[in-house]
């Protein structure tokens, strides 16, 4: 696949990071990259750059407060990108390079990015690890893109592609059903996140952490700050159940706490296109806030690990 890679120049580090962890697919041959500094002397810019905007199968957007930022980078890179993806000419994968405020961006928050649930390569204990976690996602994509048809079976008819400015949003009303579905999908999203960050800080010298599953209702987790005098931190998140409604999904700062009791907690709300999360009883003063279940998962977190004397940034 040939990669067009559009970043800031302010993430220069980052991007000669990511073609390190790239070796191992441009030497195979799987993939061959391609930006800016690729540029021969006395070339046009802006011919070069657009002629192999379209030559490409494959974006790598390395997104950063400093690639929101650049004019150049969303208003041209990032938008015939999009445009091209729309289209199915090519595939557009966003890399979350620094904590941004990338997810309001509509059309890019529509797009799965990496490392896992997006979160920042700067918030990652080790930030190799999170390279790897993106070159094993690109290694997928290139595999399937190569994956030969099934034998016996014809090659599907190609479609029209839609309009690059489509944009499709109907206004519907939410019942109990989808109430409940978008809950339970929060919950596993935020018990999957807090196994994996507890996993994470138990392998920071001088932290500890375990994660205690406890069904498919209920989950806790415990954090141990060594360098912190009662650097104990201790929750128990619980999701609505027939028998007690403190919130869609709520929390107690206590080991093994009763379903019974709550520190806090989310409440699911929506508006005419979408569900959402809002947060109650919390020291952030963010009770208005609307939050994906990712976001949910992080602000929750930082606040559970706080208690401990911990800071995520």
């Amino acid at each position: 696949m040939r990669a067009f890679i559009s970043y800031s120049h302010h993430d220069k580090a980052a991007l000669d990071r990511l073609h390190v962890h790239l070796k191992n697919l441009t030497r195979d041959g799987q993939i061959e990259t391609w930006y800016d500094r690729d540029i021969l002397a006395g070339s046009e810019l802006d011919a070069e750059i657009e002629r192999e905007m379209e030559a490409a199968n494959l974006f790598l957007l390395m997104i950063s407060p400093d690639f929101i930022a650049s004019d150049y980078c969303v208003e041209r890179e990032m938008k015939r990108a999009l445009e091209r993806h729309a289209a199915g000419s090519a595939r557009v994968v966003p890399i979350i390079v620094e904590e941004c405020d990338w997810k309001a961006m509509g059309e890019l928050r529509l797009l799965k990015a990496v490392p896992t649930d997006g979160k920042a390569i700067s918030g990652w204990a080790n930030p190799n690890t999170a390279y790897l976690n993106v070159v094993q996602e690109l290694r997928r994509i290139i595999e399937a893109e190569n994956a030969p048809a099934p034998i016996g079976k014809a090659s599907p008819e190609p479609v029209a592609p839609r309009p690059a400015t489509a944009r499709y949003r109907a206004k519907r009303e939410f019942d109990e059903i989808d109430r409940g579905d978008f809950r339970d999908a929060a919950f596993a999203i935020i018990k999957d996140y807090f196994q994996r960050a507890t996993e994470e800080i138990d392998s920071i010298d001088g932290l500890r952490g375990r994660f205690a599953d406890r069904g498919a209702t209920s989950f806790g987790a415990t954090v141990v700050n060594a360098g912190k005098r009662n650097g104990t931190a201790h929750i128990t998140v619980h999701c609505r159940n027939s028998h007690v409604s403190l919130g869609d999904v709520y929390y107690s700062f206590n080991e093994n706490a009763g379903d019974n009791t709550a520190n806090g907690g989310f409440n699911i709300s929506s508006d005419d296109y979408e569900q959402f999360l809002i947060q109650t009883m919390n020291i952030f003063g963010n009770a208005d806030k609307r939050l994906t279940p990712e976001q949910a998962a992080e602000a929750l977190w930082n606040e559970f690990i706080g208690n401990a004397g911990i800071t995520y940034d």
